[in-house]
């Protein structure tokens, strides 16, 4: 098995094993800390009289990432089997969609182990409601093939493109840390995934750091070769966030319990 295949086969064995037991807790704290009231989601409509909730008049408005939750649920085959509509909007990195998340844009999202940090710090209207790790094998550091950096400590005056706020943002931190170089003994360019690619395989900067899929696709298309994983130093963990509206509507979280049931079947 190759480098590509083995760190996509960790990180989707570590997140299959590791949600079950949390869907209901995070949920349910989540729930607990939300309050009675709240924003119009949209789905106040579902709710019936006696108060049960029609799932088919639900809309969930879903935040993701490139490979992320609507990628597993088609692999797993369950994403026609929701009983309820979900709107889906891509971001490029978990800090853009937790700033929609907090600005009311969407429901839920799935995100990285950074970006939460900041949205509490900004004291952002969201709960944390799920968690998972595939172990950080995914988030990495490339450089292109005929690169003469071969180990972190290369990476001191170099251009290195991350986006800020993200999973890659505190692998790399920690990786300098390691090797002894200070983050700004380095040119950090702050870009997302489609911007930092096409500086990586034009030559205009000297290594990315990013995360799965995007690890593989530069494997894959730039033959890129990873320096370092988050193997050792990071977390892995992935988050599903819910805004706190979300959280008070009785629909919205009908659906939503089913949503993050799916994810941790699949």
């Amino acid at each position: 098995m190759n480098p590509r295949s083995t760190r996509t086969a960790t990180r989707t064995t570590g997140r299959r094993t590791r949600l079950g037991g949390l869907v209901a807790v995070g949920l349910l704290a989540a729930l607990a800390f939300s309050s009675c009231g709240g924003d119009a989601t949209g789905n106040e409509g579902a709710v019936n009289d006696d108060g049960s909730v029609d799932l088919s008049e639900v809309t969930l408005i879903v935040g993701d990432q490139k490979g992320g939750s609507k990628a597993l649920l088609e692999a797993s085959g369950l994403l026609d089997e929701l009983p309820y509509e979900v709107q889906w909007q891509e971001f490029t990195s978990g800090p853009p969609l937790l700033e929609a998340l907090g600005a009311g844009s969407l429901h839920v999202g799935g995100v990285g182990n950074t970006p939460p940090l900041f949205a509490a710090a900004a004291e952002s209207e969201l709960k944390v409601v799920q968690a998972a790790t595939y172990g950080g094998i995914g988030d990495a550091i490339v450089v292109p093939a005929d690169s003469e950096i071969d180990e972190v400590s290369d990476l001191e005056g170099g251009k290195v493109a991350v986006a800020q706020g993200s999973s890659a943002n505190y692998n790399l931190l920690a990786q300098l840390r390691e090797a002894g170089v200070a983050y700004s003994d380095v040119q950090i360019q702050n870009l997302q995934p489609a911007d930092a690619l096409a500086a990586f395989s034009s030559g205009h900067i000297d290594a990315w750091a990013i995360w799965e899929p995007f690890t593989s696709q530069a494997e894959l298309e730039e033959k890129a070769k990873v320096i370092a994983d988050g193997a050792e130093l990071a977390n892995g963990y992935t988050f599903q966030v819910a805004s706190d509206a979300a959280l008070a509507d009785p629909a919205t979280t009908a659906a939503l319990e089913d949503y993050l049931a799916k994810i941790a079947e699949a």
